[in-house]
Order: C-alpha cells, then sequence, then structure tokens
C-alpha cells in the first residue's frame, strides 16, 4: 500500500512539474533581450553556415563562454550585419542545434542564425524573418556507390538514405519509392561518418553544404536533380532565416537590414564562406602534400589540440567536482536513512516525510537519462522559473545530483555491510546515532564504497559527454565541433577516444593506489615490546 502511495505522488511530482513547463506563458522578447547585445545561437558546425575555428581570421568572432574558440562562416557574416544594424554587440552563443528552439524560447539566446529553415512546424513555436539565404535540396553520396550517377529520385531505390535529426529533409525521404529511410542522425558529423562507414548510401542535404562536403572529401559525390526530378519542396522549406522569439517587435527591424543586403552580396558571402572554411583551406593548401591517417591525426592535433585540452580540463573538472559532491551528498543521505525511528510522534512524521522526499529524489534521478535531466534543470528552469543559469554551474548541479543519487544507494549498502554487532557494541558503551557513525561506521563505509566511488568517477569523466545537450564544451562537444568542421571524423574521435582512455585510465591507476594505501600492508609485523614502552614513554 505504501509503495502504492509513494508511487502515485512520485507520478503526480512529475506530472505536475511538466504541466507547469507547458503551460508557463513564454517569456516576450522584451522581458529578455539585453539592450545592448544581441545573442545569436548556431551549432558552428555546419560548414559552411558556420564552424568552429582557432583563431580570428576571416572575421570570425569569438564563441561566448570559450577561450581561444571563434566561429565563422556564412551565418556569422549575416549575423555580424543584424547586429551592427540594431547597434548592438553581436555574442555567439554555441548550442547544439536540438537545443536551439528550447534555448531561444528559454531566453538563453535571442536569435537563432543557424541555417535553419522556417517551416510550418517550427513557425508554432517561434517566429521567422524573412529569408536571407535559399537553396535546393540535394543528396551527398558516396563517389563509388551506384548512386552516385542518379539522375532521378527512383533511382535511389532500394538506398540507405538518412537526414538530420528535426529538419524537414527527413521528411522528404518518403518521396523515394522504395528507400530505405534510415533513423535520422544527430547532425551533419554523424551522417558524414555513417556515410564514409557504408552504414549509410547518403543523406539529404542543402546545396552549399553539399558543395563543401564534395569539395573536402574526395570519396563524396553530390546528385543535384533537374527541377521536374528532385524534391517537391515549399518555398519556405529550401530558405534560410533568422529565428526570433514569438512576439519579438526586433524582427520587424531585422528584416529591413536584411532587405539591405542585396542578392549579389549573399552570394558573394556565401561563395567566401566556402572557400575560407578551415577544412577547404587544408584541402587547398595541402593538395600534393602528405596524406593518410597519422598525418591527418597530426594536423588535427595542431589545429584543435589546444581546443582539445581545455575540453578535456572542463570534462576532468566537472568529474572531480561532481564526485565529491556527489559522494557528500550520498553519504549524507545515507546517514540520515539510518537514522533510529524518533519516539516524538511530530518527529516521526516528519521523518517518515523527509524520507520519501529522499525516495523520490533517488528514484527520480535513477529512473531518468542524465540526458533527459540536463533538459530539464538547464531549460525547464529558465523557461519555468526565469533562472538563468550558468552552462558550467548547471553542469556541475546535474552531474553531482545525479551521482549523488547513485551513490546514496552505495553508501546504504556500505551501512549495511558494517556488522551490526558494531552498532549495538557502540551504543552499549553510551554512543549516540552520530558518534557511533562517524567514529566506528563510515570509516568503514569509505573504505568499502571507495572502488564503487571509483567507478562512479570513472563514469561521470564519460558521462559529461551527454551534457553537449545543452553545449557544455567538454571534450566530446569539442570533438564534435571539430569534425564538423573539416570532416575528419575517424582521425577526431580517435584522438579524443585516446584523451578519455588516458583520463580513465590514469584515474582508475590513482584510486587502485589509494585502495592499497587505505588497505595497509599485506602482513603485519610484531612490535617489539621494548619499542612500544618507548613510545609510550
Amino acid at each position: 500500500m505504501n509503495k502504492k502511495i509513494s508511487v502515485t505522488a512520485l507520478l503526480t511530482i512529475i506530472f505536475s512539474f511538466f504541466t507547469v513547463a507547458f503551460t508557463a506563458t513564454p517569456a516576450l522578447a522584451d522581458s529578455k533581450t539585453p539592450a545592448d547585445t544581441l545573442r545569436v545561437g548556431m551549432e558552428a558546425g555546419y560548414a559552411p553556415f558556420n564552424w568552429t575555428q582557432t583563431t580570428d581570421a576571416n572575421g570570425a568572432v569569438p564563441i561566448q563562454g570559450e577561450s581561444q574558440a571563434w566561429a565563422g562562416g556564412y551565418d556569422v557574416q549575416i549575423a555580424k550585419k543584424v547586429a551592427a544594424g540594431l547597434g548592438k554587440k553581436l555574442v555567439i552563443v554555441k548550442t547544439s542545434w536540438d537545443g536551439l528552439p528550447v534555448a531561444l524560447q528559454s531566453g538563453k539566446i535571442d536569435a537563432v542564425i543557424a541555417g535553419m529553415s522556417p517551416t510550418a512546424e517550427r513557425k508554432k513555436e517561434i517566429d521567422f524573418t524573412n529569408p536571407y539565404y535559399e537553396s535546393h535540396l540535394v543528396i551527398v553520396t558516396r563517389k563509388d556507390s551506384k548512386y552516385a550517377k542518379a539522375k532521378d529520385l527512383a533511382d535511389f531505390k532500394g538506398a540507405k538514405l538518412t537526414a538530420q535529426l528535426n529538419t524537414f529533409h527527413y521528411t522528404v525521404i518518403n518521396q523515394i519509392p522504395g528507400v530505405q529511410k534510415e533513423q535520422a542522425q544527430k547532425d551533419f558529423s554523424a551522417m558524414r561518418a555513417a556515410l564514409s562507414s557504408g552504414v549509410i548510401d547518403g543523406y539529404v542535404s542543402e546545396r552549399p553544404e553539399g558543395v563543401t562536403a564534395t569539395s573536402v572529401d574526395k570519396n563524396y559525390a553530390m546528385v543535384e536533380f533537374d527541377k521536374d526530378k528532385g524534391f517537391k519542396t515549399n518555398p519556405e522549406d529550401v530558405q534560410v532565416a533568422v529565428g526570433m522569439r514569438k512576439g519579438d517587435p526586433d524582427v520587424v527591424k531585422v528584416n529591413e537590414i536584411l532587405a539591405g543586403i542585396s542578392e549579389d552580396e549573399r552570394t558573394k558571402l556565401m561563395d567566401t564562406a566556402i572557400k575560407e572554411q578551415p577544412a577547404a583551406n587544408e584541402t587547398s593548401d595541402d593538395k600534393e602534400a602528405e596524406s593518410g591517417f597519422f598525418h591527418d591525426i597530426k594536423t588535427i592535433w595542431g589545429q584543435y589540440g589546444g581546443l582539445f585540452l581545455r575540453g578535456a580540463g572542463l570534462t576532468l573538472l566537472i568529474a572531480i567536482v561532481s564526485t565529491i559532491l556527489g559522494t557528500s551528498l550520498g553519504l549524507l543521505i545515507g546517514v540520515v536513512r539510518s537514522l533510529p525511528q524518533a519516539e516524538n510522534k511530530a518527529v516521526f512524521i516528519f521523518q517518515k516525510f523527509f524520507n520519501w522526499l529522499l525516495s523520490v529524489y533517488i528514484e527520480v534521478f535513477r529512473g531518468t537519462p542524465m540526458m533527459v535531466q540536463a533538459m530539464v534543470i538547464y531549460y525547464g528552469l529558465a523557461q519555468v522559473f526565469q533562472i538563468d543559469l550558468n552552462r558550467t554551474l548547471a553542469a556541475f548541479i546535474i552531474v553531482s545530483i545525479n551521482t549523488g543519487a547513485y551513490m546514496s544507494e552505495i553508501v546504504r549498502g556500505g551501512i549495511f555491510a558494517v556488522d551490526p554487532g558494531q552498532f549495538e557494541a557502540a551504543q552499549a558503551i553510551g554512543m549516540t546515532h552520530g558518534q557511533t557513525m562517524t567514529k566506528v561506521v563510515l570509516p568503514q563505509v569509505i573504505r568499502n564504497i571507495l572502488p564503487a566511488t571509483g567507478n562512479e568517477f570513472v563514469i561521470n569523466i564519460k558521462d559529461t559527454a551527454v551534457l553537449s545537450v545543452i553545449s557544455v564544451a567538454d571534450l566530446f562537444f569539442q570533438g564534435t565541433s571539430a569534425a564538423g568542421t573539416n570532416y575528419k571524423f575517424f582521425p577526431v574521435f580517435t584522438i579524443v577516444g585516446i584523451m578519455y582512455l588516458i583520463m580513465t585510465y590514469s584515474v582508475s591507476r590513482i584510486l587502485r593506489f589509494i585502495e592499497k594505501q587505505m588497505d595497509g600492508p599485506q602482513s603485519y609485523i610484531k612490535a617489539d615490546e621494548a619499542e612500544l614502552e618507548s613510545e609510550e614513554q
């Protein structure tokens, strides 16, 4: 019965939270938009529209919250013109594609300039300006594929095709008869990796991205279709516009600014972006140079080594701080849950209620993915309660409370592992519960849970990767940005994988050393009685 009540109450709390979240009135632009800055969200990994680079060359703009990282590309140049027209300072906020709409709605950014099409579905959630670029759809495939010479959509019958998640590109695949529609991919980096490895036969894209892909990787081919043989799309589907919050009065001003950019200037900006993107420059400079896997490793490390090291540093910092805080939280909860039942009725009721809250906390954070927790906490707090958390601070909070939920159960197991006779002996000599825990039980518990704590530490180092969903600039996020910019996925993620392995292996060795030190020597030598007497004197 008690379990039924707890489950019902738990579901009620979760339902209430999401009800509030979805029925809350979205913050309007006039209460969220800073007066002197324009915060623009973009992936900074979708060349030639936007990318990440390690210098300020070609008019790149610093990325907020990251040192030695700049954003370049067509979208950045458009954003600079929009910010200048509004009389504001441009701030580039690197944000994952999935997080762009919710970041805009929650007030984390003021505009989305990220190659986003103003589809009917998106218009229900955010407003769009007039388009600032128009393209058409293509299919990127491998040059050695039988589909490379396709002229008609019907030629892709039987092909395994995909597109980016939450884009209209994915829906138009249904227009191809007999196609094998694969699961949508998170971003273009994932699709290019899938194409190179042969998992898919191609992906739907826009022409600028297709031109970039084929110019950077000689193994790719871009299939364009004649007007009556390609995808049937609405005009807004192939247009790219600036996304802004519902009711933002600046939409009119931005439209006026965009109207001042001629078609010739837009074409010139895009041609320049294709030419200046880091991968294209490398290809041009190194046409006759040495090539190969190890050459790519060396080149990528030279370009993005500093970025990877800063990402690894942040990954370790989040893992260390969160493991310490989570373990402390778990110890505290473990001690509280082991308190003897209070004799006072009022204290007993409070104790039962508090234990129930702790149970809800443990069940919620152990029963939901950390990625979902990150989305709810980071964006949900901003949208529902107007709490604007810093990304890094949010990362500490999310990983700490997630770790605390697991550690509380580990601590509980550690307490149960202590012989009950020791509790009874401590009480027999007049120790309070607090004295029993701090002087007798917890020292043994800490030793008992040390292997599990080390395991949580290693897991936290790897699990910070899921924080990319809220654009925390950890090692995985930096690797994704680099891969999206230079199109060299295998070398990039080989470097990233080796760095993760070095971190986790080093941590495991250090923790094993600490365990041995706490265990003491394998055998004990009987002390000389004369020496003991001398020490006592």
